[in-house]
């Protein structure tokens, strides 16, 4: 089950202005605007101030870290004696949690304009400070009706809070993974907001003022929020408010101190969801990899650093244990103990027993290697296909047993390839990776014809044939007569076009696999006469296997896929200032056209607009050929892009 808040979100850059509209929404008329009084916030608050204008009636600027029932208290009083009817804040966490504790009391509703990245501008949970206390209560009363995000008001949020504000989203992120009520919708904006995360925060620690950076990590602080306000919280979050209430330390420093020691105690009841994370954020293992996240972006790493004295480490631990969150694993003071005395004095986190060992530092030198290459577009592709081959081994463990087999699969692949016999072309084909790249280069013009792949069988120079020629070359077989077109993108005829046919046998050999025949067959090159028009006789075509004697069709019987193709025609169409066109006519009703996912066609090379009638007829030809029985008709007209489309 997934409950979705009520929330709206307006988010972009320069949306400021925007809140008079969202408390007009609200049917608000009398707004309390409520900041901390910073003075790095005082030109942003001023602006707000300024665009809501006459519905300004107070103002609080009072805010305080961990939301001390005290302070809130003095902001009602001032709710009761303006007479407010809508809350509009903005700032950070503090801010955010005395708008929600003043909404929780009165029922006014909220406007909030996060300038930080703490995300609880979208959770129902309010955390409040009581006699040195920090307790917690979660209701649809108190989630915010509307969220504005500026991403322009994060620009002068310095580098340091900027780090502890988006770990602080990190550990929304890790306790919704593992949370008992998480659901697959959490767990997707969890892993995306994690992944965010990790290229945001190194990205804006390097460059302050990267606008895009800063969007991203804003948008993945309102999805981790989002992921927590949707389930309940664990061991992290109930040692910072522990920490926050009874200790006085700053709120997201002691989220990004703890988060990592916090993973590391509950990663041995919770493999999956740490396998997840380091997935996610592209590191071996997750606790160790926040923790060098938090190193490579200047955070804090110390309980000590923050403040804490060794001795109230003890006394921590004890009211952390006093009221146990639901955690995957169990709460002991002797763990707690330990595990806040590793944080106390900033020590790395031990790697999960039997997890890989971090080669980022491997993968960053071979990735630097090709720095020096002067084709930009090589270094991008070498450098990419390296970390992407890296990830994938690391990803799945390799060993050096399974590499060397699929080195020596690529080299036999090598040994078995000749002029007529393309094993790379049926591994890429059987992979799926020419119909990737066919479709990236050739599917973006929906007014054309759609692109299929090559194949393994094409021959270049194709012996040219006459209009109504036929290619068969006596081979048995239904005759059938093609009457094809080539037209632009408006319908206009392509004269001049040339174009390569090629096909199967009906025992499915293509003729480069049958060395008895003495020359080209079921093979050869038209030109479009005026009309765009060329006609041809040739015969039906059948399904047949792809070349399975060698390391590809071992593969596929290896994964229970069989070699088939279904039956089709190729073309290849080319024409002055005209797009190329390789594609293929598949006959409806054909085999392996439909069916389970490995039960289709070998290539995954069919699509929808590409499967056509060959037509049953008997009797007259088109030509006045004769021909006993059944013969089929294929009609098609083939739309082709101009270069400059």
């Amino acid at each position: 089950m997934h409950t979705t808040g009520p929330s709206r979100v307006v988010f972009g850059a320069g949306t400021l202005p925007r809140v008079r509209e969202e408390v007009g929404r609200l049917d608000g008329s009398r707004v309390l605007l409520l900041s901390d009084g910073s003075p790095a916030l005082r030109k942003d608050t001023e602006r707000l101030r300024e665009a809501l204008g006459d519905l300004v009636v107070a103002e609080f600027d009072g805010a305080a870290m961990h939301t001390p029932v005290e302070v809130t208290e003095q902001a009602l009083s001032l709710v009761r004696d303006r007479r407010a009817d809508c809350l509009v804040a903005i700032g950070g966490g503090s801010t955010t949690g005395l708008a929600k504790a003043l909404a929780v009391r009165t029922d006014l509703p909220q406007v909030i304009v996060p300038t930080t990245y703490a995300g609880s501008e979208v959770t129902p949970v309010l955390g409040e400070t009581v006699d040195g206390r920090k307790v917690t209560r979660s209701s649809p009363a108190i989630l915010p009706e509307t969220v504005v995000y500026d991403v322009e008001l994060t620009l002068g949020l310095p580098v340091a809070m900027s780090v502890t504000s988006g770990v602080n989203a990190l550990a929304h992120v890790v306790e919704a993974l593992y949370s008992p009520d998480a659901t697959p919708v959490t767990d997707a904006m969890a892993l995306e907001a994690a992944a965010a995360i990790a290229r945001a925060l190194p990205a804006l620690h390097d460059d302050p003022s990267d606008l895009e950076a800063r969007a991203e990590l804003l948008q993945a602080a309102w999805l981790a929020g989002t992921c927590l306000g949707a389930v309940g919280m664990g061991l992290h979050h109930k040692l910072c408010h522990t920490l926050g209430g009874a200790f006085g330390l700053p709120h997201a420093d002691t989220h990004t101190v703890v988060l990592p020691h916090a993973m590391a105690y509950n990663a041995p009841a919770a493999p999956e969801a740490m396998d997840r994370i380091a997935r996610a954020l592209g590191v071996p293992d997750a606790p160790t990899g926040v923790f060098d996240l938090i190193c490579r972006v200047g955070g804090p790493t110390s309980l000590r650093g923050l403040g804490m004295a060794e001795a109230d480490l003890d006394r921590a631990a004890e009211l952390a244990t006093a009221q146990p969150y639901p955690n995957p694993r169990e709460l002991t003071r002797r763990g707690l103990a330990d595990l806040l005395g590793d944080a106390w004095h900033g020590r790395r986190p031990q790697a999960a027993a039997g997890s890989a060992p971090d080669l980022r530092p491997l993968t960053d030198e071979v990735a630097a290697s090709f720095g020096g290459c002067a084709n930009p577009r090589l270094r991008q592709l070498l450098t990419d296909l390296a970390r992407t081959l890296h990830a994938y081994t690391i990803r799945n463990d390799l060993t050096p047993q399974e590499w060397q087999r699929a080195v020596d699969f690529l080299t036999e692949a090598g040994h078995i390839t000749t002029d007529t016999r393309q094993e790379f072309i049926l591994l890429s084909d059987t992979l799926g990776m020419s119909s990737v790249v066919d479709a990236l280069a050739n599917s973006r013009n929906p007014d054309t014809t759609s692109s299929a792949i090559l194949g393994p069988f094409y021959v270049a120079g194709p012996p040219a044939a006459e209009h109504g020629s036929d290619i068969a070359g006596g081979l048995t077989g239904t005759p059938m007569w093609a009457d094809i077109q080539v037209t632009d993108q408006q319908g206009e005829p392509v004269s001049g076009a040339v174009v390569d046919v090629w096909q199967s046998n009906e025992d499915g050999f293509y003729d480069v696999q049958l060395p008895d025949l003495d020359g080209p067959v079921l093979r050869a090159r038209f030109t479009t006469d005026a009309d765009g028009r060329f006609t041809f006789w040739s015969i039906l075509p059948s399904e047949y296997p792809i070349p399975d004697d060698g390391p590809v069709g071992r593969m596929l019987a290896a994964v229970g896929r069989h070699p088939y193709r279904a039956p089709h025609v190729h073309f290849l169409i080319n024409a002055p200032e005209y797009q190329p066109l390789i594609t293929q006519l598949f006959v409806r009703g054909g085999a392996y056209l439909d069916g389970a996912p490995g039960q289709r066609d070998a290539v995954f090379g069919v699509k929808d607009d590409l499967i056509t009638d060959f037509v049953r007829r008997t009797g007259p030809t088109p030509d006045g050929r004769p021909v006993d029985g059944e013969w089929r008709l294929l009609e098609f007209t083939f739309r082709i892009a101009r270069r400059a489309d």
